[in-house]
């Protein structure tokens, strides 16, 4: 039976040198680094992200009216008086769009804009 034993101790032979790097950062300097690295990629994103998208005419604005809501006006029912075509959630939602609406919820007196009807 054979015996094998491990020695803890390494001891490099004396034809390789082990170096070590020039340059050693202390924790200033790789937070430095860090810092430095973070705000180049910051600032690649702000300028290639910056572009405009768009055209070089300008486009034609949508026909719209100004509708005054009146006490027990809804949604539904301005919709409804302005559809021509019988499809008035469609409208409903061109409305809600036009104006930004969070809810379908009206106060009297608000003023709206609504698409012109092609009667």
């Amino acid at each position: 039976m054979s015996t094998l034993s491990i020695s803890p101790a390494f001891t490099a032979p004396s034809s390789i040198r082990v170096t070590r790097p020039s340059v050693r950062l202390t924790r200033r300097g790789r937070i430095v680094v860090f810092l430095a690295a973070l705000a180049l990629l910051l600032l690649a994103a702000l300028f290639l992200g910056s572009v405009a998208v768009g055209s070089e005419s300008a486009g034609q604005p949508e026909p719209t009216e100004i509708v005054m809501v009146g006490t027990g006006d809804t949604l539904w029912g301005i919709a409804a008086e302005i559809n021509t075509d019988g499809d008035v959630r469609s409208t409903m939602a061109e409305i809600e769009r036009l104006n930004a609406l969070d809810s379908v919820a009206l106060s009297a007196g608000q003023k709206l804009r609504v698409p012109v009807s092609d009667d």
